[in-house]
């Protein structure tokens, strides 16, 4: 490993590829030495403030240039940075910042404005703002790198020393930092790299947030091999179609959502797509005849993969140029370990094509939960495998299949039913644009299954087509005991269907579009 820091990535890469393009942002494009100098300014701005090796700096924006650099400059000066997902709000923030013991925040002004006075009430000694207008009470970005050097000397640190604290979503409690050393992301950088074949020659599309490991291992990648990284603040179907026409973009990284709008698009049946050469999705498992559509589409292969915040990001992939199936998440990243366990006996490894919890073992593990050990001990052994929380099956090849969340299964009279095994069958039918299934409560039976179903424009089937399908396809006992037609499914800040979600549909809904 030729970095012992992730900060080492931009500087490297200044080095190697000078005044080549790196990152397109709207009308704006930087090249490799200019993220460089600006990365140095943050870094020394931020020494200059008081921040060092060790301390704690919180990220919290959309995608923009200004969280690139300020993300680089962090870990250039041996800070551990902290990246917070956009769609947390004031008083989350204020936890995970205190939780942490950040020293400063950088964030967006509509992000930021709402922490001011942050200082008061926490160890945080400066909130730094980036954007137009920014109050006196802040500082705003611009005026705190406008004199600092554009030159600095990367703070060498050592590869398994603390790099980043990323906050899982905190759905079932308060948020959890997963701690991940410099090796995790790097080791994690270069293996995806390598399973996908980034290169220099790549121009990547994307608007997965920068915050996600999915989105970070991405920027890095792209950034660590000389590529051109196109990013987008937010997905909008049109923009990255044109995105991708305009930039002649090689790759296009998404989630499931993203790609049942670009199916839904009018405009993908009308543009010139021939330059990708590779579409990976993951996040979430996507129904395989939804991946064919995509592929159909845009003339590429469409790769599924998965990761945990746990793992710096991805734990498998496909090999860019081996086979690969629709429907399976692929095959370990290098140096990495999977086995399924048995979800009733946790130390009993099941046999090939039986379901069972996916633990994962290796060098992009995190170190464990910031400052929770007790949290840290459910998940990680003392010989380094992470119970994933995923229900999943492995074939003799090593392909690995996941079946679903374990906490997302719906327990119907004794019977177990997978949420992702009908939103696959669902997803086929040929009016259904997105699908996601859900519990409900039932005095009887404990939980029911619900369908919840955005339609494809134009389409108008009724309950009982959707149904009659279903049952063909489907055990009686999976088929949803009840169907709801809605506009659109909740999703998080990377497009991550919320099936906790769900429910909400479900008390809101009118007595005549139930079945």
């Amino acid at each position: 490993m030729k970095e012992s820091s992730i900060a080492q990535i931009i500087s490297n890469a200044a080095n190697t590829f000078g005044e080549k393009t790196a990152l397109i942002i709207d009308d704006l494009q930087l090249s490799y030495s200019q993220l460089d100098a600006l990365s140095n300014q943050v870094a020394n701005a931020l020494a200059t403030q008081g921040i060092s090796s060790g301390d704690r700096v919180t990220l919290y924006g959309a995608n923009a240039w200004e969280w690139i650099v300020s993300y680089y400059g962090i870990l250039k000066i041996g800070a551990v940075v902290n990246p917070i997902n956009v769609m947390l709000t004031p008083t989350e923030v204020e936890y995970v910042v205190a939780d942490c013991g950040a020293k400063a925040i950088i964030a967006s002004k509509e992000k930021g404005l709402p922490l001011l006075g942050l200082e008061n009430r926490s160890g945080i000694e400066a909130v730094i703002l980036y954007g137009d207008d920014i109050p006196p009470s802040a500082t705003a970005f611009a005026d705190f790198i406008e004199t600092a050097a554009s030159t600095s000397e990367v703070i060498e640190t050592d590869v398994d020393a603390l790099s980043t604290i990323c906050y899982t979503s905190g759905t079932t409690g308060k948020p959890k930092g997963a701690m991940l050393s410099h090796k995790a992301v790097l080791t994690n950088i270069m293996m995806t790299a390598l399973m996908h074949g980034r290169c220099a020659d790549d121009t990547v599309v994307t608007a997965l947030p920068c915050p996600h490991v999915y989105g970070n291992v991405v920027m890095n990648a792209c950034f660590n091999n000389g590529g051109t990284l196109v990013l987008h603040a937010t997905f909008q179907a049109e923009a990255i179609l044109n995105s991708i026409e305009q930039h002649r973009a090689t790759v296009f990284d998404g989630v499931p959502t993203m790609y049942m709008y670009l199916l839904e698009s009018p405009l993908i049946k009308e543009g010139n797509y021939s330059s990708l050469r590779l579409c990976t999705v993951g996040g979430q498992s996507m129904p395989p005849s939804k991946m064919v559509e995509v592929e159909d589409r845009l003339g590429c292969p469409l790769m599924e993969l998965w990761g945990m915040t746990e793992l710096a990001g991805l734990g498998t992939a496909f090999a860019h140029n081996g086979d690969y199936r629709h429907g399976s998440i692929g095959i370990t990243l290098p140096y990495v370990q999977a086995k399924i366990m048995s979800t009733d006996k946790n130390d009993t490894e099941v046999a090939f094509g039986e379901s069972g919890e996916l633990v994962v073992k290796g060098p992009v593990v995190m170190q464990g939960y910031f400052g929770n050990e007790a949290a840290t001990r459910e998940v990680l052994s003392d010989d380094g495998w992470l119970r994933t929380g995923d229900v999943a099956t492995m074939d003799e090849d090593g392909f690995i299949t996941i079946v679903d969340r374990i906490k997302d299964m719906i327990l119907t009279a004794g019977y177990n039913i997978y949420p992702a095994e009908l939103e696959q069958v669902i997803a086929s039918h040929p009016d259904v644009a997105m699908v996601a299934v859900g519990p409900i409560p039932d005095a009887v039976k404990g939980e029911l299954a619900k369908a919840y179903i955005v339609l494809k424009q134009g389409s108008a089937p009724n309950h009982k087509q959707v149904l009659d399908f279903c049952r063909e396809r489907l055990a009686a006992y999976k088929v949803p005991r009840d169907i709801q037609f809605i506009d659109d499914l909740p999703k998080t800040s990377t497009g991550k269907i919320m099936r906790r979600e769900l429910i909400r549909f479900h008390r809101e809904i009118d007595a005549q579009t139930t079945i």
